[in-house]
């Protein structure tokens, strides 16, 4: 936590930040256009956000993408505040924005585990539910096969698609519809991207969402930093987030 405590102390890495919560996938460029610094005090800054894990950073043709990645603040709230405030609203508020072309989310988290066991807690039914707000995921796990996750409570698929790219144990393409509610399912079908790559004894997994459309409701992409958090806290630790959001759909699985 100590690099995202420092990070955050500068008013200035702050307003970056803020920059990104409001129009996330800027340029160095953008990003120096609205501050009065010059590109190398910003790109200075910008490196100092992305080694703490508060930015990610895609390349896009020519172009290098700078995202807000919400983990680490989700982590944070984890260990100080969702312990104490059984209230506080899961996932982060105000995520969405709007955009006159499909919206992208990217999310990063670093994970002592192997990819072979990152894989198989992504893939197998049993750990995902200790996670995923109690939900089982079925499928042969084979291209252009269809996977569901359901809850046991639930008498249709929470969330169903198609796998597009099966590469274990480091990539898995597939659309994602959400079906939990009218609002989520009028988003349509999105695509979520899980990438694995080892780092020492640990994996840096980055999950893309994208193709989402710009009224995409927050819900439907939200939900992820305390996916990632309830994944990391399980392969670290054995044990599930008892955070209230983490609890709230949660199985006895």
């Amino acid at each position: 936590m100590d690099p995202v405590f420092k990070a955050l102390a500068d008013p200035t890495r702050r307003a970056l930040l803020d920059e990104l919560f409001a129009d996330d996938g800027q340029t160095l460029a953008a990003l120096t256009a609205r501050h009065e610094m010059t590109r190398i005090a910003v790109a200075k800054h910008l490196r100092i956000l992305e080694e703490a894990g508060l930015v990610v950073t895609r390349r896009r043709g020519r172009e290098k993408l700078h995202f807000l990645n919400p983990v680490p603040i989700r982590q944070v709230h984890d260990r100080w505040v969702g312990k104490y405030t059984e209230q506080w609203a899961a996932g982060l508020v105000g995520l969405k924005r709007e955009l006159e072309e499909l919206m992208e989310r990217v999310f990063e988290i670093y994970i002592r585990t192997t990819p072979e066991r990152l894989w198989e807690a992504i893939t197998d039914p049993d750990i995902r539910a200790k996670y995923h707000f109690g939900l089982e995921v079925e499928s042969d796990w084979t291209r252009g096969s269809r996977y569901e996750l359901r809850h046991p409570a639930a008498e249709r698929p929470i969330i169903e698609g198609e796998n597009l790219v099966v590469d274990p144990p480091r990539r898995l393409v597939q659309t994602m519809r959400a079906l939990w509610g009218p609002q989520a399912e009028a988003a349509g079908t999105t695509r979520v991207t899980w990438e694995i790559e080892p780092v020492g004894d640990s994996c840096r997994l980055t999950v893309v969402h994208d193709q989402l459309p710009p009224d995409a409701p927050s819900e439907v992409y939200g939900g992820w930093p305390m996916v990632l958090s309830g994944l990391k806290t399980w392969l670290e630790t054995g044990e599930r987030l008892t955070t209230p959001g983490s609890l709230m759909y949660g199985t006895d699985n």
